[in-house]
């Protein structure tokens, strides 16, 4: 006797080999065929090289925001020679 999951399993099997043989299949590959060639012609970037960017992009807004602080400290030392009323070299 056929249990009901055999039955199910081999539905499944047999609508599968249809499909594969059906002109749907060579649709569905031909589409997905001329997405891919359009999607390359657009120049689009896949998930893992934005993530990468988007990676790069952090560290460096981390680095000047560093950096600007570290500029302000500066500046605002009175020990610098610009503030003291001195040109530094090169400047005069």
């Amino acid at each position: 006797m056929v249990t009901r999951n055999d039955w199910f399993e081999d539905f499944q099997k047999n609508m599968s080999e249809l499909i594969a043989k059906s002109p749907a299949a060579d649709i569905e590959r031909n589409v997905k065929a001329m997405m891919a060639q359009a999607f390359s012609r657009m120049d689009l970037v896949t998930r893992e090289e934005f993530d990468v960017q988007v990676q790069l992009l952090e560290r460096a807004l981390a680095r000047i925001t560093a950096l600007e602080s570290r500029v302000q400290a500066l500046e605002g030392r009175p020990d610098t020679p610009l503030q003291q009323g001195v040109s530094a070299p090169g400047t005069e």
